[in-house]
């Protein structure tokens, strides 16, 4: 028996497997694609994205296969810098080729032990109080103790477990891509800076020499994504296709935007666009399928390794499922500053002035990029359900001592202890460390469990987050 079967290896299903092999969970991924998918789609990696990278030693490999941007201009496409406030080491946006993310961390989750069979999907399952019975489209079978859909939006695992998935189908379809361009770059400025005077929707803009990021709203629904579909739609808005041709990457969305009612129903969990999807804007959909992996992964382990407190599974969902109605709802605020006609572009002016206001500001950038979220721990301070900085050591960095995905305890005071708990929890007695706190416990994923010195307070949070001591 398989501890742990993922159906789908984009990066939601990579990062998972990765994230349990840390701890020497039995992992098996399961992709219906022979092949990983070849489209250059460049994707954005936001900072909290960022900062778990860095916290599994990654991150420097990702910076090799990316570029670096200015963080800012993400709500709504409002061209304001970020505030210099913004607290994190990581403080950039990485525009990367997803098919460079997914190469990444499926090579991780293999050097870790996990198996990844392509070609191969679940299509159907039954579960019962030991683990569930996977049904694989080459016709065999596979027994789990738990199966988790990583299928995207189409998720057959979530279909199956009859999860409902409320919210609104798509009205309007958006034409996305990298294209070359023959119209000369100013005539392209020009006209597409008169268009944006009353549509913020279209965008046409340099993404290297020659080649233009095109954005292109579109007449019709559920239709192609062809150079052909590209040019009709731009001579519709624009009165030329700027002679586009040799597109890198092509794609089509709708706005789409949906909500699963569960993230968890028996053994069988959903993540990433199987759980929730909506449109691309502020570029939050990978990220937040791949933050659903990191929080799940380290708690999915410990049920299957046998010490994992009662309920600390179902935390999953209490926290996760909020974190994504939150982007459900800034992604349809975004699409209501971005249509065209007075009244939209009214509150996007004022939005705009607002945003001169640090608070703002920084408001909408720690939500866009995941920094803001803290999750319901109960009465504490401030730090307490917030994720950590990598904040200095006197050697060295925090996200340093989380590769190997373990909780931690940064304690200044040299009196406390983790005993009982060393097999799951690291202990850093440092008086120098930079916290805001005399101790400070650290979740796997980098959630702040607790502040304080009482050595009774932590061994109950301890007994909260990791189970019973040894």
């Amino acid at each position: 028996m398989m501890d742990v079967v993922i159906a789908g290896c984009g990066p939601t299903g990579a990062m998972l497997a990765a994230e349990l092999r840390l701890h020497n969970v039995d992992v098996l991924v399961l992709d219906a694609g022979t092949e990983p998918a070849a489209a250059v789609r460049i994707v954005s990696l936001h900072i909290r994205s960022l900062e778990l990278m860095a916290m599994r030693g990654l991150l420097d490999r990702l910076l090799e296969r990316g570029r670096r941007r200015p963080a800012g201009a993400y709500f709504a496409a409002i061209d304001k810098p970020a505030p210099e406030s913004l607290n994190s080491a990581y403080a950039y946006l990485l525009g990367i080729p997803q098919p460079a993310i997914v190469s990444l961390l499926e090579d991780h989750a293999a050097s870790l032990g996990a198996e990844v069979r392509r070609g191969c999907a679940v299509t159907g399952f039954q579960q019962d109080d030991d683990g569930v019975t996977a049904s694989l489209s080459d016709g065999g079978q596979v027994r789990t103790r738990y199966l988790v859909g990583c299928d995207g939006a189409r998720s057959t695992v979530r279909k199956l477990l009859g999860v409902g998935f409320p919210g609104e189908a798509s009205s309007s379809d958006t034409l996305m891509g990298e294209l070359h361009a023959e119209t000369p770059p100013s005539q392209i400025a020009a006209t597409v800076a008169e268009i944006r005077r009353t549509d913020k929707r279209f965008s046409v803009g340099p993404a290297g020499p020659g080649v233009y990021r095109v954005i292109v709203p579109t007449t019709t629904t559920g239709g192609g994504h062809t150079l052909d579909d590209f040019r009709r739609e731009l001579h519709t808005i624009a009165g030329t296709d700027f002679g586009v041709h040799s597109p890198r990457w092509l794609s089509r969305f709708g706005n789409a935007t949906r909500l699963a009612d569960r993230y968890r129903v028996g053994r069988v969990l959903l993540a990433g666009d199987a759980a929730h999807i909506h449109p691309p804007l502020g570029g939050q959909g990978l990220n937040l399928g791949v933050q659903d992996a990191v929080n799940v992964g380290w708690k999915l382990a410990a049920q299957v390794q046998g010490w994992a407190p009662a309920g600390l599974l179902d935390t999953y969902e209490a926290e996760r499922r909020p974190v994504a109605a939150d982007v459900l709802d800034n992604t349809r605020a975004q699409a209501e500053l971005l249509a065209p006609g007075p009244g939209p572009h009214a509150v996007r002016r004022l939005l705009t002035e607002l945003m001169d206001f640090d608070e703002v500001n920084n408001h909408l950038l720690e939500k866009i990029t995941g920094i803001g979220i803290r999750y319901d721990f109960g009465a504490g301070p401030d730090l307490v359900g917030r994720r950590l900085a990598d904040v200095a050591l006197g050697q060295g960095n925090v996200y340093g001592l989380l590769h190997h995905g373990r909780g931690l305890l940064l304690d200044r005071t040299g009196n406390l202890s983790v005993s009982g708990w060393s097999d799951r929890v690291d202990l850093v007695a440092d008086p120098a460390t930079v916290v805001a706190g005399p101790g400070v416990l650290v979740r796997p994923d980098g959630y702040v469990a607790w502040v304080g010195d009482d050595q009774g307070e932590l061994e109950g949070q301890l007994s909260r987050w990791f189970g019973t001591p040894t």
